[in-house]
């Protein structure tokens, strides 16, 4: 693959004061999308580096003082005990998973009901806003044990536990993304007939997208938080189980190990909510950049 400044030095110039004559741009598309694969390799290779600087600096500094693993285990140390006990791990990833998705479904799906009905509703917002934030303020990890109590050890505490915690950041973007409409728009809409439905589907709502979208970026890691701190509580299964198991074990290099693995996880669900981002706001300006680089990434003509 040629280099950047080779392909820069190829592009046709648009001086064209000597003469008449066209200027070839069939050949534009391909060096974009070369030029767009050399840049996105180098965030990767950047990407790379700074991972690898951060972890071979705590592996020299681990070892350099000499830190017993009982109280900070050292990278390698911590690949290790994921490869020896992953066969262990692996079951439980997809008890947490499960929590987490129908946590984030269900506590997601409330909060955009109960959005809507504030944001469009001032009665339901005057006599339901000051319950709403009470109950905002409550410890979530404090009502984890009553959860327990009222829906078991099983699946259903984890779910629930995990709703709750992801219930708040998509409510409070919901509400603030419905009110966001240009109220000019909507005093339009009303000289035009448009009726409080048509409104809401044609202007509140494709307004408030990028709001919600944010809200399910952050709801999706709160939820991985809820399960496992309803794991943490009470569980026969889960990575929040294993995490305390291996705490009564004094396996640090363990606990590190499902951490690790734990943010791995959180990560990918991040990214999945980002994608769908991209691929229905494609015509937000946030969305429009990061689709338009990673579709000429790929390959497709720009």
């Amino acid at each position: 693959m040629a280099s950047a400044d080779e392909l820069r030095d190829n592009i046709p110039s648009f001086d064209n004061k000597g003469g008449d004559a066209p200027v070839d741009i069939s050949n534009w598309s391909g060096l974009a999308n070369e030029l767009s694969l050399i840049q996105s390799g180098k965030e990767w290779a950047a990407i790379a580096i700074v991972a690898v600087a951060v972890v071979g600096g705590a592996e020299l500094l681990l070892r350099w003082f000499g830190v017993p693993a009982y109280i900070m285990p050292t990278p390698t140390q911590i690949v290790a005990a994921l490869v020896k006990d992953f066969p262990l791990i692996a079951p439980h990833i997809g008890y947490t998973l499960i929590e987490t998705v129908a946590g984030f479904a269900l506590g997601c799906a409330l909060a955009f009901l109960l959005g809507i009905a504030v944001a469009l509703s001032r009665r339901i917002d005057y006599y339901c806003s000051p319950y709403i934030i009470m109950f905002q303020a409550l410890p979530k990890v404090a009502l984890a044990p009553l959860i327990l109590i009222w829906f078991g050890l099983g699946l259903s505490s984890k779910i629930v536990n995990s709703a709750l915690v992801a219930f708040f950041p998509l409510m409070v973007n919901t509400i603030a993304g419905l009110r966001s409409a240009d109220e000019d728009r909507v005093n339009l809409m009303r000289s035009l007939a448009a009726s409080k439905s048509q409104i809401f589907w044609m202007l509140q709502l494709p307004n408030a997208l990028p709001f919600i979208f944010a809200g399910l970026e952050v709801a999706m890691i709160f939820a991985l938080i809820g399960a496992i701190v309803g794991e943490f509580i009470g569980a026969s299964h889960g990575l929040g189980m294993l995490i305390q198991s291996m705490t009564f074990n004094n396996d640090m290099a363990g606990q590190f190990s499902i951490l690790f693995l734990l943010s791995l996880i959180g990560l990918s669900l991040n990214f999945i909510v980002a994608f769908a981002r991209r691929r229905i706001l494609f015509w937000d300006p946030s969305s429009k950049s990061a689709l338009s680089a990673n579709t000429r990434a790929k390959g497709d003509p720009a």
